[in-house]
């Protein structure tokens, strides 16, 4: 009898790894979601409609953005962490994903133990700007005037615990100033009352206030990353205007759920990878206001490991809160 269980052990391993290895040449072999855990047309919507084309055809099947927005991005990536990790289901999601677990810490998901970085995708910069009434022409000017006149001026953002919120409050942070914060339903919004003089300044991304800077309607006075962006070539960036500290980038990841198969993960990631570089997509990001940063998974794993607990920290200091 030992022998004869031996034997069934054998056999179920054997069958076991005969179906991995067909599933593995398989695959994919049906379309696969890519869930965007916002409304169409914000920067994570953009971000995915610019690769997904170039990834399906490496991929040799469809990759189908779906927007499931709502909770700050969380009810779209606990839809991806509950899914079966058999790499049909997909996710991409931005800085927040680890931002959000000190903002939300009764989420229904743990980042870290559900969720399987496949690779980063792009990052994308803010640009601090102000309205032209507050005559204000540098960095140092805007810090100057703050400290002298604390909790008078004002920045919109588009909303509580939004990446313009945590950008400016990162400011506020490294520059030891006081700036009241006025939330919106919304970037747009918030830059629309900017341009008005109803707030004094906020952090849009690029790509949406590019043309208002152009045209004279606001001020840039930097722009957030840690290097100049070749959509504004001249527009140094926050920390060479007079805040040498001080960075703040919005990247965008594709995760898959925690336990898909590394023959799977692999495949993902190389296509994936094989996607960013084209030059076409390259071409179309670049233009956006993105900057494609393939990578493998275990580089995109250390970035999220890394940043949970430095905006942990920062959510802690400065008392934000998502409501």
């Amino acid at each position: 009898m030992p022998l004869f269980n031996n034997a069934l052990t054998y056999l179920g391993l054997a069958l076991a790894l005969s179906t991995s290895a067909v599933s593995a040449q398989t695959y994919p072999d049906r379309p696969i979601k890519l869930v965007v855990p916002y409304a169409s047309g914000g920067s994570a919507d953009i971000a995915a409609r610019l690769f997904s084309d170039e990834w399906g055809k490496a991929l040799g099947q469809a990759v189908v953005v779906d927007n499931k927005a709502g909770a700050g991005g969380n009810i779209g990536v606990d839809a991806v962490a509950k899914s079966k990790a058999d790499g049909y289901t997909l996710g991409l999601q931005t800085v927040s994903l680890a931002i959000n677990p000190a903002l939300s810490p009764k989420m229904s998901f743990n980042t870290q133990k559900d969720l399987a970085p496949v690779g980063m995708v792009a990052s994308s910069q803010h640009v601090l700007v102000v309205n032209n009434e507050l005559r204000v022409k540098s960095v140092k000017e805007l810090i100057a005037k703050a400290k002298a006149q604390p909790h008078k001026l004002t920045y919109g953002s588009a909303g509580n615990g939004s990446t313009f919120h945590i950008s400016a409050e990162l400011f506020k942070a490294v520059a030891d100033v006081e700036i009241a914060h006025i939330p919106y339903r919304g970037g747009g919004p918030a830059l629309v009352d900017t341009i008005g003089g109803q707030v004094n300044m906020s952090f849009p991304v690029l790509s949406a206030v590019k043309q208002h800077v152009q045209s004279g309607k606001l001020t840039a006075l930097g722009v957030t990353g840690a290097k100049r962006s070749t959509l504004l070539p001249d527009l140094p960036t926050v920390a060479e205007a007079g805040l040498p500290d001080y960075v703040f980038e919005t990247w965008f990841m594709v995760f898959a759920p925690a336990g898909l198969p590394n023959v799977v993960l692999d495949k993902l990631n190389a296509t994936l990878n094989q996607a960013l570089k084209s030059a076409q997509v390259r071409e179309r990001m670049i233009k956006e206001g993105f900057e494609p940063i393939p990578s493998t998974p275990t580089q995109a794993r250390e970035r999220l490991d890394k940043e949970i607990p430095m905006w942990a920290k920062l959510v802690k200091d400065r008392g934000i809160t998502a409501d």
